[in-house]
């Protein structure tokens, strides 16, 4: 059996090529900041937790979640949302409590050592963001752009997953 690429004409030859860019950079992006995360966190000796867990702390927030609303908020896949969730809690960055409704469910929330994580990650996030804008690579309106770009192919993302089978 052979596969046929469809004939595509110039325009859909350039979104195809766009689109293409955009998938790994978004993917790069993404290793990039797990790795920016890694660094700051070398150089404050923090080398219990790793950049993901680190992650996990900052998007938690002041929030009280179970491992399903991290799971379907989309942020993590299932196993590893578990298993950074147990060590984090055995770390001492996280408080775990059993639902009084649901005992198969256990809800968690930051410590006064996890928030102190997040804080330090509030604060590169800050710098960087502070530093792009200094250095006019991205003023407000452009990350502005990018975000509602960056929406809009999630939602159509998620419609491809809810209503393509």
């Amino acid at each position: 059996m052979t596969m046929h690429s469809p004939v595509l004409d110039g325009s859909q030859k350039a979104m195809m090529a766009g689109y293409l860019d955009n998938l790994a950079l978004v993917e790069r992006l993404h290793r990039l900041l797990l790795d920016v995360i890694k660094d700051e966190f070398e150089r404050l000796a923090i080398l219990e937790i790793n950049s993901v867990q680190a992650l996990l702390l900052f998007n938690i927030g002041e929030n009280e979640v179970t491992a399903g609303e991290l799971k379907s908020r989309g942020y993590y896949q299932g196993s590893n949302v578990s298993y950074n969730l147990k060590k984090l809690v055995d770390l001492g960055y996280m408080h775990h409590q059993r639902s009084e409704i649901d005992r198969r469910s256990v809800r968690v929330r930051l410590t006064e050592k996890g928030r102190r994580v997040r804080g330090m990650l509030a604060d590169l996030f800050s710098r960087h963001a502070e530093g792009l804008a200094k250095r006019g690579l991205v003023d407000a309106a452009g990350m502005d752009q990018m975000n509602t770009s960056l929406k809009r192919m999630e939602r159509y993302w998620t419609e491809q997953i809810r209503y393509i089978y």
